[in-house]
Order: C-alpha cells, then sequence, then structure tokens
C-alpha cells in the first residue's frame, strides 16, 4: 500500500462486499480442521514411540493347583443297592461324613452271621494248627528218644562184638599153641614107634607116650572146638549189632513218616487258616464299604445317581465332590508357536468371567479389574487341539483373586513379555511375526548348558 491518498481502505469491509474476494479466501473452519488434523497427526506419531508390551494370549479356566483340590468323583467300591441318602446337593460334607449306605446284592454275602462263622471257623482252624504242632513236637521228641536208645544199644552191642573178637584171639593163640605141641608130640610118638619096632624103647614108656599123644590131639581138637564158638558168637554180636540198629532204624523212619505227615497237614492247615483269615478280613472291610464316606471334606456338587434301590456297580462314581479350600490356579491354553516365549514366573494379566475389567494389553498398569498371576507350569504334551496348557498361580506381589471365584471360571490372559514401540508392533501385527525377545528364554528347573551369551560375559570377566 503506496499510501499516496490520505484515505483508507479498510480491506475487510471491501472483503466482505466483494464476491470474487470471498470466493478466493480460506474458510476459517477449513483452517481449524487443518490445525486439528496436524495435531492429531502429531499426537499419533508421538504415541507411535510409546512403549507398548508385548503380550501373548490364552484363555483357559479356573483350576485347583494341586490334584487332591480338584473335583472328585467318589465311587462305590463294592457293587450294592441304595439304601439310604445321607446328603443333598450343595451340602458340605466333613471327611468321613456318610454319603450314602449300600445293600447286598450278592447272594454269597446274605447271611448276617457270615463273620461270626467265619471267625469260628478261623479259631477251630488255628486250635487244629495247635494240636498238629503238638503232634509234631510229640514225634520228635520220640525220635529224639529212639536215638537215643539205639545209640546206647549199638554202644553195648558193639561192646559185645569187642569182647567176641578178643576173644576169638584168644582161643586162635591157644589153638596155635595146641597145634604147635601136637606137632612136636606127634614127632615124638612116630620116633617112639620106631623105637618101639627096633626094641629100644620099652612096651611101657611106648604107652605113656601114646598117651601124652592122644592128650594133645584131644587139646588141640578142643581148642579148635572152642575157636568155632567164639567166631560163632562174634558173628551172632554182628547179627544182632545189624539188628538192633535196623530195628530202630525202622521205629525212627516210621516216626519221620508220621512227622511229615503231621508237618504236610500242619501246612495245608495254615494254608486254609489264611485263606479263611483273608476271606474274614474281606467280609469285615466289605461290611464298611456298605458306608460310601466323604475321602474329604467339601462340597456334594452332583449326585451321580438317584433314587432308593437303585443298583450300584462296583467302581461306578456316585457324587462328586469339590474339596472345600482348593488351592486356586489358573489354566490357560496357548498356541504351539508361542510356547517358546514363556517360561515360569512370566508375568500374566487375567481377566475372570463374570467381573468387569478394562484393559489395555499393552498397558498392564492402566488396567481394571485384572488380576496378576505368574507361570507355574508348563506342560511338556500338548493337547488334541495342538495346544499347551499353562498353570498360573497368583502373583504375590499383586492384589489377591477374588474369593468369590469358583472351580471351572473362564479366564482370559495375557502373558507379559518385553516393551516395544507401538510401531514396531504394529508393524509386527501387520507381517505376522512373533512378538521379539531380547534373549533366548531359560527354563528355570532343568539344568541347561550355558548359552552364547552367557559365555561372553564369563570370557569378559
Amino acid at each position: 500500500m503506496l499510501r499516496i491518498s490520505n484515505e483508507t481502505i479498510n480491506a475487510k469491509e471491501v472483503e466482505k462486499k466483494v464476491y470474487s474476494l470471498r470466493l478466493v479466501q480460506t474458510p476459517k473452519s477449513a483452517r481449524i480442521l487443518t490445525y486439528w488434523i496436524i495435531g492429531i497427526l502429531i499426537f499419533i506419531l508421538f504415541c507411535m514411540f510409546l512403549p507398548w508390551q508385548q503380550n501373548v494370549r490364552g484363555n483357559g479356566r479356573v483350576t485347583a493347583f494341586a490334584p487332591q483340590d480338584r473335583p472328585q468323583d467318589v465311587v462305590a467300591v463294592i457293587a450294592g443297592q441304595i439304601k439310604e441318602w445321607k446328603i443333598q446337593e450343595g451340602q458340605f460334607v466333613a471327611q468321613g461324613d456318610t454319603i450314602l449306605i449300600l445293600e447286598e446284592v450278592k447272594t454269597e454275602y446274605f447271611d448276617p452271621e457270615l463273620s461270626k462263622r467265619l471267625e469260628e471257623q478261623v479259631l477251630a482252624k488255628e486250635e487244629s494248627i495247635e494240636a498238629t504242632q503238638r503232634n509234631i513236637i510229640a514225634i520228635e521228641n520220640q525220635i529224639a528218644a529212639f536215638r537215643q536208645a539205639q545209640a546206647a544199644s549199638l554202644e553195648k552191642a558193639r561192646a559185645k562184638i569187642d569182647q567176641n573178637r578178643n576173644k576169638v584171639a584168644i582161643d586162635s593163640i591157644e589153638l596155635y599153641n595146641a597145634k604147635v605141641q601136637l606137632e612136636l608130640e606127634e614127632q615124638q610118638y612116630k620116633n617112639a614107634v620106631e623105637m618101639v619096632k627096633t626094641g629100644i624103647l620099652a612096651q611101657n614108656n611106648f604107652l605113656k607116650r601114646e598117651a601124652s599123644y592122644q592128650e594133645k590131639v584131644n587139646k588141640f581138637q578142643s581148642a579148635k572146638n572152642k575157636l568155632l564158638a567164639s567166631k560163632d558168637e562174634l558173628y551172632q554180636s554182628i547179627a544182632d549189632y545189624n539188628n538192633i540198629y535196623a530195628d530202630y532204624l525202622g521205629k525212627i523212619q516210621k516216626a519221620e513218616a508220621e512227622k511229615s505227615y503231621y508237618q504236610s497237614y500242619l501246612a495245608n492247615s495254615k494254608g486254609e487258616l489264611a485263606e479263611k483269615q483273608n476271606k474274614l478280613a474281606s467280609i469285615n472291610i466289605r461290611n464298611q464299604r456298605y458306608f460310601i464316606l466323604a475321602p474329604q471334606s467339601g462340597y456334594v456338587v452332583k449326585a451321580l445317581r438317584a433314587g432308593i434301590g437303585e443298583q450300584v456297580k462296583e467302581g461306578e462314581a456316585v457324587v462328586t465332590i469339590q474339596p472345600a479350600q482348593p488351592h486356586k490356579a489358573v489354566e490357560l491354553y496357548v498356541k504351539a508357536m508361542d510356547l517358546p516365549l514363556l517360561t515360569k514366573g512370566t508375568k500374566v494379566r487375567l481377566e475372570f468371567d463374570g467381573f468387569p475389567a478394562l484393559q489395555f494389553s499393552g498397558w498392564p498398569a492402566v488396567s481394571i479389574g485384572t488380576f496378576g498371576g505368574e507361570v507355574a507350569v508348563i506342560d511338556y504334551v500338548n493337547t488334541k487341539d495342538n495346544k499347551y496348557r499353562v498353570l498360573i498361580t497368583p502373583d504375590k506381589q499383586d492384589k489377591p483373586w477374588p474369593t468369590q471365584l469358583r472351580i471351572g471360571t473362564g479366564v482370559y490372559g495375557w502373558f507379559m513379555l518385553r516393551d516395544v514401540p507401538i510401531w514396531y508392533e504394529i508393524w509386527r501385527q501387520l507381517n505376522g511375526f512373533p512378538p521379539s525377545l531380547e534373549e533366548e528364554p531359560r527354563v528355570k528347573d532343568e539344568k541347561l548348558p550355558p548359552s552364547p551369551k552367557d559365555l561372553k560375559k564369563e570370557g569378559k570377566k
């Protein structure tokens, strides 16, 4: 504006009056929208560099961590007929409380005095065993007496044999002496015969010599007969020894056979006694099994059999019991591709069905209504749908889980991983890449070789 004239022109008034100027002018609303769009783009660009915590998602349900705390079916150990129910569904039962009473259905157990009769049979068999044992002891004593008598008789017979042997030896010596004397006397007698023929020896002296010779012959014959008699006595004493040995051996063998019979009978009796005791114990236990008891304290969830008089098979479940104070946990199922990212101790955010929650998966700190947990168990085997079960326990550093939780409540969970920028997470999601890790997860409960990164750290030290 050169300001040649002293009159001034109001540009705004001109723009309002001149239509063509109004057409080329930028609308105010467009300028405001431009400012907003630029501000939003700047804000979005700023947000792209905000941290975002990567996570792996899974769903599942509430369960009990310990197997004994999970719902269990109470089964009938024996077959029977329902006589009386002692509980109702939803009722609390203490350990050992009676759930229902059964009646017998097998004919061999109908006798109400069966246990008493078996006890009498067991008592009778025990008395029979005691009597058999006494018989065996008596036979053993008898055998011992036989052996002692045999030893004494054999010792006496052996002494008699030794005596007869000595007698035979003495008689043998006497016979030998008599034979020598006889031979000398016979030679003198022959000399006397020659001398008589030549007339040298008188007849009287010859007769004396002949009488002496005849005496020697008689002595020799007497000694010979005596030796034969001594040998007969020796042979007889040996025979008596053998007869004594055989006699006592027969008595001992007979006693041993009788003892073996009683021992065999005793073994059979002990076997029969064991069978009867086993049957009696089984009957006593069976009598207790008519009362189906609660294995632990808890709540009766559902009666699986109903009515009075219904027959229950052996091993059939009759009720389901939920333990009273289970150590609750959450079982989540994750895909196989996400499993390598998880280790024991990994933090988890949980959203329970029926509890209002507002979850920002990437910003767990601003989430509302979610609860903390950590990975306790990772299954080594997948399920039928190729997923892996992960057990989650409460995070002690977070707020406790609701007391109203019940077994079977649905759960949705997020396994929290490392922080990355939002732009990286969007890029990863668009390309279908798995969450990234700074290092390979380490399994805490297994001994693994050190990773290359650990080896480098040790080398630097």
